[in-house]
């Protein structure tokens, strides 16, 4: 299988199933317990059906928004992710070049694999930088104050991650960062030899937003171990208020699901949220985004930008969300897999079908702009 036999999210899964080792793929690929909102989270799409309109004059399309102060060519931007240069050595420069290509926003992770810095200096496309917060109030002063000297335009703080889901597929493969070689992974690495040999031949494996300031040389440290000595479970709204007025931008909750802290997130200043159950990697069991979205948007729409992710492998899908109120979409396993299968090509083609399929969607419902589309296109089952 070739990249030019990847025509949908399921064709790049497969190539990224081929050519990843076993332990890596199933991190991507993976969830909490028993994946039951991973499924459901594109399950909650084939529940609702478009409604369209013809003979509208569709000749020009223009699908911009503007979400959290940042114009974007199309209605979808590559959410941060953790480890990219794990998937593929490119990483996050894969990413972020793709992204800019095509005039979208990406986002960098605290556990990214490329500094912020450098992606802000090669790419001007808007930049996410997600957040997680940490027990030692210092290390997290000094990491806004870094992303705020590279130029980052958004603030993403998530908060659903205070202590780490239950991923059984990483317990049983024993993947950790920093990623380390072990004899009982041994055989799945030498089934695939181009990902070692693109591991070893390129620079060394490295978390830049946290180097100055953690100490990960001592061993190999779960991915669960990190989430749940270094991250801060007593984080409350007055802590995050205090980093909204810190940061003084546009600043947005990644991982709000409940009407009650939608409404406490614009209580605080904040410029947006993003509805989200961290692809599932999270609470098992947890509501799908785009079932919670209307809600949210009813209540809060008109005051803060709504986001959602989660769930997301077809340009149909993100016409939904856009119908129901959503300003963008963000998409995380969407570009994860054409990274990990053939890096920023893979990236760039992922995106250049999306962008197909949102332009042809909206031609046959009948919208010219992303504003013409509304919950009028839409039934529930």
């Amino acid at each position: 299988m070739r990249l030019s036999d990847c025509y949908n999210f399921h064709d790049f899964r497969k190539l990224a199933q081929q050519r990843l080792p076993g332990p890596i793929f199933n991190y991507i690929d993976g969830a909490a317990d028993d994946e039951v909102t991973l499924r459901q989270n594109t399950a909650s799409f084939e529940r609702c059906d478009l409604v369209p309109n013809v003979l509208r004059g569709v000749e020009t399309i223009d699908m911009s928004v503007t979400v959290m102060g940042q114009k974007l060519a199309m209605p979808l931007y590559c959410s941060p992710t953790a480890l990219q240069r794990l998937f593929h050595h490119t990483g996050e420069r894969a990413v972020a070049a793709a992204a800019a290509k095509f005039g979208t926003m990406f986002g960098v992770s605290s556990l990214g694999t490329v500094s912020l810095e450098e992606l802000r200096k090669a790419y001007d496309t808007p930049q996410v930088y997600q957040f997680y917060f940490h027990r030692d109030r210092g290390l997290n002063r000094a990491m806004m104050q870094r992303a705020k000297e590279a130029g980052v335009e958004v603030m993403m703080l998530t908060v659903d991650s205070i202590t780490g889901g239950n991923r059984e597929r990483d317990l049983r493969t024993g993947f950790s960062i920093p990623f380390k070689l072990t004899l009982a992974g041994m055989y799945q690495f030498a089934i695939k030899p181009m990902w070692g040999i693109n591991y070893v031949t390129h620079e060394g494996f490295k978390l830049p937003q946290l180097d100055r300031h953690v100490d990960m040389s001592g061993g190999a440290m779960s991915i669960g171990r990190y989430f749940t000595e270094m991250l801060d479970p007593s984080m409350n709204w007055d802590d995050v208020a205090e980093m909204v007025q810190l940061w003084n931008g546009q600043f947005c909750l990644k991982g709000i699901m409940s009407v009650a802290d939608a409404r406490r997130a614009v209580q605080i200043g904040c410029t947006g949220i993003v509805l989200s159950n961290h692809g599932g990697r999270q609470l098992d069991g947890s509501r799908a985004p785009f079932d919670q979205l209307a809600e949210i948007v009813d209540a809060v729409g008109d005051q803060i930008d709504v986001v959602m992710d989660g769930g997301i492998q077809r340009g149909t899908h993100v016409l939904k969300a856009l119908s129901l109120g959503a300003k963008a979409v963000g998409v995380g396993r969407f570009y994860l897999y054409p990274l990990a299968a053939a890096g920023q090509a893979g990236v760039e083609r992922a995106l250049g079908l999306m962008r197909a399929e949102i332009e042809r969607g909206m031609k046959l419902m009948g919208c010219r702009s992303i504003d013409q589309l509304s919950r009028e296109n839409l039934r529930f089952r």
